[in-house]
């Protein structure tokens, strides 16, 4: 059965490695290999890797059958993807550049990481935050310049198992790539870090997992690249009349205590909506904790999915269990 060589080139990825005696390029920058011929057949390169793959592969998938199997599923899932989104990909996009008009969910900055020649391209960012009320608080403390901000209606659609198609149909995907321009590649990224701002809460870090869930499997190399952060902000508050802590953890609020002497006041910050602008000026800026989302190179993402976001609810419940820390209560105020 013949395939699409673009189907084909979305599922696999092969390397041939060959070496050729005294090369020649075609220009400086050796994008291309001029050598017309290599020796002892005579051949040209790519007729000599045509025929080497030819019989090579031909003869490995054969011998592989298993192997053959699971390639050919890849290929038609690309071709059936590509078949799909063939007919809602110019409805999607028009509908973006209509919505980035009056785009209420994106306040954009001045500087994009795709402006090469502005030295500020690499401090360019995005937040995408959970609602309204985290949003302004940042978008009025932000740096207007290279900061923009995201906001997004509530949790997203959890699009483990989904094909690409959900991307174009969902509003807030669609927009969110728009947003990023990442549709076709990662040439043309706007900002050089991603960063998720979400409540340090059940319900925040459940968006953060879906948000996460959305980037690998859909945009994997924006993960694989080191382009996706989490924000980290102060869970609590800790201050007296001399002086004011913001604390990150347990034992940073403890060390506070002990040092800021007798009866402080102490605020366990919900959210990021109850933290005023003012105050997350300090941790957007300068001083800002920044987590990098980081890939295991033991674990393929599909595992890493399926174990988080897949049916396989007793090993996750016994992974929670075995690994839940009990912390003690806290007032919200003092």
């Amino acid at each position: 059965m013949k395939y699409d060589p673009v189907d084909i080139r979305q599922s696999i990825v092969d390397a041939v490695s060959i070496k050729v005696i005294e090369p020649v390029f075609e220009s400086q920058t050796k994008p291309k290999l001029g050598s017309q011929e290599i020796e002892p057949d005579g051949k040209s390169v790519r007729a000599f890797v045509m025929d080497f793959l030819k019989e090579k592969l031909d003869n490995f998938l054969h011998k592989n059958p298993q192997i053959a199997d699971t390639l050919e599923k890849k290929i038609k899932q690309s071709e059936k993807e590509r078949k799909e989104l063939s007919g809602i990909r110019k409805l999607a996009r028009d509908r973006a550049k209509k919505a980035n008009l009056h785009n209420k969910k994106l306040r954009d900055c001045k500087v994009h990481f795709n402006d090469i020649k502005d030295e500020r391209r690499e401090n360019s960012s995005i937040f995408i935050t959970e609602g309204d009320s985290a949003s302004g608080s940042i978008t009025k403390s932000r740096d207007v310049a290279t900061q923009a901000v995201f906001s997004l209606r509530g949790k997203p659609l959890n699009s483990f198992g989904l094909t690409k198609k959900v991307v174009y149909e969902n509003e807030e995907f669609n927009l969110i790539q728009a947003a990023l321009d990442i549709e076709d590649d990662m040439d043309n990224l706007r900002y050089n870090k991603v960063i998720i701002a979400t409540d340090a809460d059940v319900d925040g870090m459940h968006i953060r997992l879906l948000l996460l869930t959305f980037f690998l499997q859909f945009f994997p190399d924006l993960v694989k690249k080191g382009h996706v952060y989490i924000l980290q902000t102060p869970l609590f508050r800790v201050r007296n009349k001399k002086e004011t802590r913001y604390c990150y953890s347990d034992e940073e609020r403890r060390t506070a205590l002990s040092e800021l002497g007798k009866n402080p006041e102490i605020t366990r910050f919900k959210g990021l909506g109850e933290i005023s602008p003012d105050e997350f000026k300090h941790f957007i800026g300068e001083d800002i904790r920044l987590e990098p989302v980081i890939l295991s190179k033991e674990q393929s993402i599909e595992e890493i999915l399926t174990f988080y976001m897949g049916k396989n609810t007793p090993d996750r419940q016994n992974f929670i269990i075995d690994n839940l820390k009990i912390e003690e209560e806290v007032p919200e105020e003092i």
